[in-house]
Formats: C-alpha cells, structure tokens, sequence
C-alpha cells in the first residue's frame, strides 16, 4: 500500500477534482495533436486510469503524496507510449507507406524505446520497494502498478484498437491540419551549441549551492519534529484561515493543518520552539495556538504531542542506500543496452542535475513565494518522481541516437546525433507539454498543502526534458571524444 502523508478532506476534493479536470485537458490535447488517433490514446490512458485505480484499491491504499507522485509519473509514461508509436507512425506514413504498413512499423519501431524506458523505470521500483522505507515504499508501488498497467494500455490496447478500425475503416488519421508538419523540419542546434547549456546550467546549480549553504532548506517537521494539537471547534472552519492566523504567532513558521474526520476538527503541527522541550516552552507554544485561535469561536484542545522527527537516521541511510543501488542498476542496464559506459555515466549526470536545481529553486525561493517549500516525505517522493522522468526521458532520447547512428555509420556523428535530438522533439514536447498540464492544474486547483510538492514536480518536469536533450546526450559526445583522445596518445 502506498505510505506516506495523506491529505485533509478539503485537499482530497480539491486534488481530485483538479486532477480529473487536468486528465480532461490532456485528451482534448491529444485530440487536438493527434486527430483520431488521439482519440484511441486517450481511451487507452482512461483505461490504464482504472487500472491503476482499481489496483491500488485490491491493495487498500491510501490517498498520499507519494502515490499521487506515482500516478503522474505513470499518465507520463502512459502518454509518452502512446506518443512514441504515434509519431513512429506518422514517420511511416512520411515515407510513402499505406495505413497499414505505417502502423505496424511503428508499433514496432517504436517498442524497443517503450521497453527499455519502462524497464529502468521498473529496476528503479523494485530496488525502491525492496530497499526504501516509508515514502518511498509507497512511491515504489505506484510507480510498479502503473508501469505494467500504462505499458498494457498503450501498447495491447492501443493495438487491438487500431486492428478493428483497421479492418472497419482505414479513415483515421495521426495529425491535425494544424499539426500535420510541426517539428517535421527542425534544426535547433544541440550539439554545437552545447557548452552554452553547460554554462547555463552550471550557473543555477552554483546559484543555488550558494543558497544551501546560506539560506539552506526549510526542514519540514518529518527532519525536525514538532509538537502537534487535535482541536475541535464550535463551528466549521477554514484551514486556509487556521494557518494564515497561527504563522504570525508562531514567528512566522507556517504550521501544518489538516481536517480530521470533518470541518469542525483540525490536526495542528508546528516547529515552533522545537528546540526547546522544557515545559515553559510547552506552555509557551500552547498559548501561542490558543491567541492565534480566538477569532475562530470556542474550541478545545483535544490533544497534544510532541512528534519525533519520522525521518530518522536509520530512514535516511536507507533513503541513501536505495537511491544510490537505484542508480548502479540503472547504470548497469543502459551500459548493457547501449554497450558503451558513456551513456550510462551521461544520464546519471542527468539525473543529478535535474535534482541539484529542483534542491536548489527550493533553497533559494523558500520564504519568498506565497506557499510552503519545505523538506518533508512528499518532498522525497517529489524528487524519485524527477528522478524517474529524467530517466524515462533519457533513454528515450538515446535509443534514438543509437538507431540513427546505426542507420548512418559514415555520416559526421555529431550531425547524426543533432538529427536524432531533433527528430525527437515532437515526442519530447508533447510527453511534457501532458504531463505538465496535469501538474499545472493541480498546482493551481488542488489545496495550498500540495502546492510546494507539485512546484517541485513541475520544475522536474521542465529540467528533466531539458537535460535528457541538452545536457546527457552532450555529454557522451563530450566523453567519447576524450575517449579516442587518449587512445590516440
């Protein structure tokens, strides 16, 4: 079962019903991208939904942060399936080929780059699962579940779909007139220019290496602890209001709030004081609770507590441990598929990058934006989410690579490699664009207690595509060249 934070009843509604609006937004896109065919893949990514649902369900889990972060990393692995044979498709039927040649090339072009972005995903979920704890056990689970349930949507469904309409009709179509050449030309300079990527991107991270030596991060109470009150008041009331009137006397620490069971009751968390366990500071705090909460009517204090910071040592070695053998398995995998350690090595570059700057934005804009940036479980399964897109959206990208410079042995290999990069831009923007609208929605929708975690989402979104184009597939150019350097002395 998914384990981690869940959500009040107040950010369970709003998060639902965003949710479902932001899937809504995606099928019209795909519609819209895609014409009819988009159509077949938006029946395939509602059925990879109940899948997934109904899976989760047998399971008895819960509603948490760590399985929504699974649920949007698998609509992204879902889409981006069904976006690899379609744009595999469209190239068929470029060339001249009929209907139904198209789509059967496609589908099975297209296959080796769905298997091996779904197999490192799974290898990171198995590790995760059997090593991790806590979050990242529930993350693990989602993420397994929904590997198995989007790659059966998009590709068996997907398929029997597009057999009967092929017997019934050969009428549909995988463009627009809008969108039928988009991407079709493109020549964006990604090898020649990379260095000024390089400088880009060294410049965020150092910025914010800066932060976190300063500023740092702002440690939420799963690193710190806290001390925590049921209260249950007269009248229904707003949790917005209830942290918007305890942050100032709490020296300006937003406290955590949550419904309990209904409106009328709340589960306050605060790190007020923290450092002090003298019962004057016990005091202290509850009457700092007490002054913030006499606007709202007669209340009572149910209960309180101190709460032990749930990340302890022992949660974090494990964290460690599980990323880090994570990240050997991944390495292993693309060195065996690729058979060169220079790509492997480059997409853990990746990876480390995209981490860097979300760890960074957080450090940097934490107590400057008009919602919490703080470091607690949703956090880490924020960042095995990023982690996971950066390594779907990588391997992707070099399997292209890999196929081209295949087909063009004697060719320039930077050219080959920039015509890849390029010839991949249609399925790259289309997989983000998705996956972005469905973060966005949330972000804007879903309750102020997920806003920080669909920020950190979001920002993976956006570097992860960044770096699979402008940074990994460089860098192996960058690497292979020191290599037959030193050969050559």
């Amino acid at each position: 079962t998914s384990v981690g934070p869940t959500l009040g009843e107040e950010n369970i509604t709003s998060g639902f019903w965003s949710f479902v609006f932001a899937i809504l937004l995606v099928l019209i896109y795909m519609v819209f991208y895609y014409g009819k065919a988009g159509v077949v893949a938006d029946i395939a990514l509602v059925v990879n939904m109940f899948l997934l649902i109904g899976a989760l369900a047998s399971f008895g889990a819960i509603l948490t942060l760590p399985g929504i972060a699974g649920i949007v990393l698998t609509i992204g692995m879902s889409v981006d399936a069904n976006v690899l044979i379609f744009e595999r498709i469209r190239e068929e039927l470029r060339e001249g080929k009929n209907a139904k040649t198209a789509l059967d090339d496609g589908f099975k072009k297209a296959m080796a780059a769905i298997l091996d972005a779904n197999i490192t995903t799974l290898l990171t979920g198995i590790v995760l699962l059997v090593f991790g704890s806590g979050p990242i056990k529930g993350f693990a689970m989602t993420l397994i579940i929904g590997i198995f349930t989007s790659f059966f949507s998009a590709v068996v469904v997907s398929r029997l779909i597009f057999s009967y309409l092929d017997k019934k009709t050969n009428d549909f179509t995988f463009s627009t007139k809008f969108t039928k050449n988009w991407f079709v030309n493109s020549n964006i300079a990604f090898v020649t220019k990379r260095k000024i990527f390089y400088a880009l991107s060294s410049l965020v991270i150092i910025a914010g290496f800066i932060s976190l030596m300063t500023r740092g991060l702002d440690k939420g109470v799963d690193f710190t602890g806290g001390r925590s009150y049921i209260v249950k008041f007269e009248k229904p009331v707003d949790i917005k209001n209830i942290k918007s009137e305890l942050t100032p006397v709490f020296d300006n620490k937003s406290p955590v709030v949550k419904t309990v069971g209904n409106s009328y009751t709340a589960s306050i968390t605060t790190k007020y004081k923290i450092a002090d366990n003298s019962e004057e500071a016990n005091n202290d705090v509850e009457k700092a609770l007490t002054d913030g909460l006499t606007s709202f009517g007669k209340f009572e204090i149910i209960s309180n507590q101190m709460i032990a910071p749930t990340i302890s040592r022992d949660l974090k070695s494990k964290s460690v441990y599980a990323v880090s053998f994570a990240l050997i398995i991944i390495f292993l995998y693309i060195l065996f598929r690729f058979r060169k350690w220079q790509y492997g090595l480059g997409a853990l570059v990746a990876m480390a990058h995209d981490v860097l700057i979300v760890l960074g934005l957080f450090s940097i804009f934490h107590g400057w934006i008009g919602f919490s940036l703080e470091i607690d479980q949703a956090f880490i399964a924020a960042i095995l989410t990023v982690v996971g897109y950066s390594i779907n959206d990588t391997v992707v990208v070099f399997d292209r690579i890999r196929e081209y410079l295949n087909l063009h042995p004697f060719r320039d290999r930077k050219d080959v490699i920039n015509s890849a990069l390029n010839s991949t831009l249609s399925r790259t923007i289309n997989t983000s664009v998705s996956t972005f609208i469905v973060l966005l929605i949330i972000f804007i929708f879903g309750g102020d207690a997920i806003k920080g975690f669909t920020f950190a989402l979001m920002v993976g979104v956006v570097v992860g595509t960044y770096s699979s184009l402008f940074i990994a597939t460089p860098l192996v150019i960058d690497l292979e060249k020191e290599k037959k350097e030193e050969k050559k002395h």
